[in-house]
């Protein structure tokens, strides 16, 4: 399906299309690509990373793309007038999005675990990879972020794993002889996206849907997304602490369900949650009987509900007992910028999280307002028309997040080129925020922005820098911490 065949990916290193393309070289495909953000020498070591894996780049001038026979991937943003796009009209190549390309992968699998919801795809998709992983399962994984248990000096970007692609068979060997033969299913696990509609190509086996709440999309039109999502022979996988996930999957047989709750009437239940600034521990509850405690070494009720799923799905899977799973769940390190403790300097913690929604913000704020210390918050809006579309909401959630003495600094949204409306920015937040009685100010230049946060900061102060679709946020975590240490 795959090998040999000849692959060029229009933005490469978005965090869709990278581990994408690592699943495609790592099954013998050829590779290549390109990306402004490699032409504007944004994040070089990503580049690298991918250089090391034998794949070829260019610049996105349309040099690289020379050959009919290449299958062009690219974003469904991508404009036809970017270079390569071009070149590839001019030669007839053959395209594909890059949930096309990925579909098609999923739907070939022997079990395909699909995540879906509006928050916490990539940290449940990243808890399923490990399980699996852990107990010699050899999944394929297609991760939108760097799953921490698998990074290495040598693989820094570990946003994908590489399994077999096929069934497969395994010894029990027992005193050096073969005692039993076990069969393995091909098994690949995915995050889906419903924010460009293309959860409607996937077919899961195994269906996972953590909640639903408005993000890219109206709530009209998310349902009958993940309607359609969950409408399939295998289990399904619900929160049944989210009121939306409830009513969708109520038709669904009851047989077919595995649902999951804090506190609450589920199949899979977390009850006597312990806190602790950066770990959370837990017992378990399987058809109302206890099966043990187990602790996280990720923080907040979230990461509890996160784990739930997780653990659901390989349930489904019927890869392990549920005690096994605990077990191999506890080793789970987390997610790269996913409420990531980049370091402490001069009693000051600095952490790097990818909250962008309303739903990821207020999650984060409420982890980080369960302890003492005050936050002081750098948001950088993902894009102009996500800021638009989700701005009351936005602010709501800051507002009810932070506390008396916190500071958030708005610089201006991530934008990487493209036609866009820039009708309300950064300090249209701003404003709004402040209107709610927090302090909250629009400072456009980031460096700039990030200064009035370390100059700021004291003893015990939490710093966080928040936003999606820009590698550089976790650079500039860094160098945050730096600057804090030099103080």
């Amino acid at each position: 399906m795959i090998e040999g065949k000849r692959y060029f990916f229009v933005g490469i290193g978005g965090s869709g299309m990278m581990p994408l393309a690592m699943i495609l070289a790592g099954r013998g495909a050829r590779v290549e690509g390109s990306d402004r953000s490699l032409d504007a020498g944004r994040v070089p070591a990503k580049f690298d990373a991918l250089r090391a894996l034998g794949i070829a780049l260019h610049p996105q001038d349309g040099s690289g793309v020379v050959s009919a026979d290449q299958i062009v991937v690219a974003s469904a943003a991508v404009e036809d007038s970017v270079p390569d796009m071009v070149a590839a009209a001019r030669l007839g190549c053959a395209r594909m999005t890059r949930a096309e390309l990925n579909a098609r992968l999923f739907n070939a699998a022997t079990v395909s675990i699909g995540v879906a919801g509006t928050s916490g795809k990539s940290t449940v998709t990243g808890m399923i990879a490990w399980m699996l992983h852990a107990l010699g399962r050899e999944p394929t994984v297609m991760n939108g972020a760097v799953m921490k248990n698998f990074a290495t000096a040598e693989a820094p970007f570990a946003s994908a794993l590489v399994g077999r692609g096929e069934p497969w068979v395994s010894n029990m060997v027992e005193d050096g002889r073969v005692i039993a033969r076990i069969e393995h299913d091909d098994i690949y696990v995915s995050e889906v996206d419903e924010s460009d509609g293309s959860i409607a190509l996937y077919r899961p086996s195994i269906a996972v849907l953590n909640n639903v709440s408005a993000d890219h999309k109206p709530l009209p039109e998310l349902r009958r997304l993940f309607a359609d999502f969950i409408a399939h022979d295998g289990w399904t996988v619900a929160n049944a602490d989210d009121a939306e996930a409830v009513t969708l999957v109520a038709a669904r047989a009851p047989d077919l369900l595995l649902d999951y709750a804090i506190d609450g009437d589920a199949g899979l239940v977390a009850t006597a949650l312990s806190a602790e600034p950066y770990a959370v521990s837990f017992e378990l509850r399987d058809g109302g009987m206890p099966v043990g405690r187990m602790r996280l070494q990720v923080p907040g009720r979230h990461n509890v509900a996160n784990a739930l799923a997780a653990l659901n799905a390989c349930v489904g899977a019927a890869v392990a007992t549920l005690p096994e799973l605990m077990q191999a769940l506890e080793g789970y390190e987390g997610l790269s910028r996913r409420f990531e403790l980049i370091g402490q300097a001069n009693g000051v913690s600095v952490i790097d999280d990818f909250g962008h929604n309303p739903d990821k913000i207020a999650a984060t704020l409420a982890t980080l307002r369960a302890f003492p210390g005050r936050l002081l918050i750098l948001f950088q809006p993902h894009g102009y028309g996500p800021l638009r579309q989700l701005r009351a909401e936005l602010a709501a959630a800051f507002a009810a997040g932070m506390a008396d003495g916190d500071l958030l600094v708005l610089p201006d949204p991530a934008y990487f080129g493209g036609t866009v409306a820039r009708e309300v920015g950064s300090g249209d937040l701003a404003a709004d925020i402040s209107a709610l009685g927090r302090d909250a100010r629009h400072i456009a230049d980031r460096a700039e922005a990030a200064a009035v946060l370390v100059t700021a900061a004291r003893p015990r102060d939490r710093i966080v820098v928040m936003g999606a679709r820009d590698d550089t946020l976790g650079m500039l975590a860094r160098q945050m911490l730096a600057d804090l240490g030099k103080a």
